[in-house]
């Protein structure tokens, strides 16, 4: 059986500054477990990237608590967390001329001190990084000759030489071609399964989620429903939460298709 690694109770996210508090999503109450590909899913505006943030320590919680295997998240020193918490962003860096290979190597900052020298145990797992992402071919590449495909995989192999327990990963599947989106979500889901990952995504990637995702997440300003895709069709979550005029849902295939006229 999975085991919990992060739990939300009664979270409420948003943006605080001087003058007034903006709250984004509140009482938001879910679990995600080791092993397992979690996908969050909401239309534009409903508070998937804030949510990321939060658990990601990036901003702090309006109200309520997140734990971390078992403790709350605010306990952790930052280098604590940065051996707990990988986390792979949609918008691009600056790069330059990094290598693939330094690029990954990036990962391991965490363990390499105030100079980031990789020593020869780092490097055989930056290399196992690589490996894992299958990407050996684009080692000695420099970043800014990449596809964006390729440099997606680059920064989940980053993220999964960092050695956390836990990847965050926003809108991972953006830009890119659709054999590029497929690969890339098959890809997540063995890492959660063959290496008992805890992967949470955020995407507008509807039907790719239902296809590979363990537990969906739905988030909209007033709710967070989560469940398997069989269960939350069946339930008919699906059908009120993406109730799009001229789209059927197929409940037994977990796919959308335009109705005909």
């Amino acid at each position: 059986m999975p085991e919990i690694t992060i739990e939300l109770k009664n979270l409420t996210t948003g943006y605080t500054s001087k003058s007034n508090k903006r709250v984004v999503s509140k009482d938001l109450t879910a679990c995600l477990n080791n092993g397992e590909l979690t996908c969050l899913l909401g239309v534009n505006g409903a508070g998937k990237s804030t949510l990321l943030r939060t658990l990601s320590a990036f901003i702090p919680p309006l109200s309520g608590k997140i734990l971390f295997l078992g403790k709350y998240l605010e306990e952790y020193t930052p280098k604590e967390l940065s051996k707990l918490i990988g986390v792979v962003l949609t918008g691009r860096m600056e790069q330059g001329g990094l290598t693939v290979f330094d690029m990954v190597g990036m990962g391991r900052s965490p363990y390499t001190g105030f100079w980031g020298t990789l020593r020869e145990p780092d490097k055989e797992i930056v290399k196992d990084a690589i490996r894992q992402i299958k990407i050996m071919h684009l080692t000695e590449r420099t970043m800014d000759t990449l596809s964006d495909g390729e440099r997606q995989k680059v920064m989940i192999a980053k993220a999964l030489a960092q050695e956390t327990p836990v990847i965050f990963l926003d809108e991972p599947t953006a830009f890119l071609d659709f054999p590029s989106k497929v690969e890339i979500m098959q890809m997540l889901q063995s890492l959660a399964h063959d290496m008992k990952k805890t992967i949470f995504l955020s995407t507008h990637d509807l039907e790719l989620a239902l296809q590979v995702a363990d537990k969906l997440w739905l988030l909209d300003a007033e709710h967070l429903i989560t469940g398997t895709p069989k269960d939350l069709a069946q339930q008919g979550y699906l059908d009120r939460f993406f109730n799009i005029p001229g789209i059927i849902f197929d409940k037994e295939n977990l796919t959308y298709k335009i109705a005909k006229k």
